[in-house]
């Protein structure tokens, strides 16, 4: 099963790209597309195909795993200091 990792620039449900994380130029790709104004959009997403992780990010597999993650402790405290960087963030920007 293949790892991906999504990403997502602005509100846009339909601009979104993603990047296996196992591969040797994920991480400058990354930082490319972070520079572009994407922004990582939830926890990887394991599957067998493309068109499958692809399908997973839609139905807002992510969301969930998300709040799965959230409801432990250390989970909490990472999306809390998350959450406060992206508003800080976008703050910023304006």
């Amino acid at each position: 099963m293949a790892k991906f990792q999504f990403f997502r620039q602005g509100d846009n449900e339909k601009a979104f790209t993603f990047l296996n994380p196992e591969s040797e130029s994920f991480l400058e790709e990354k930082e490319q597309l972070l520079e572009q104004g994407f922004e990582v959009e939830g926890d990887y997403i394991y599957a067998d195909t493309q068109e499958e992780a692809i399908e997973k990010f839609k139905s807002n597999f992510g969301y969930l795993t998300e709040e799965y993650a959230a409801s432990t402790e250390a989970g909490g405290v990472y999306f809390f200091f998350s959450e406060a960087y992206k508003y800080l963030k976008a703050a910023i920007k304006k």
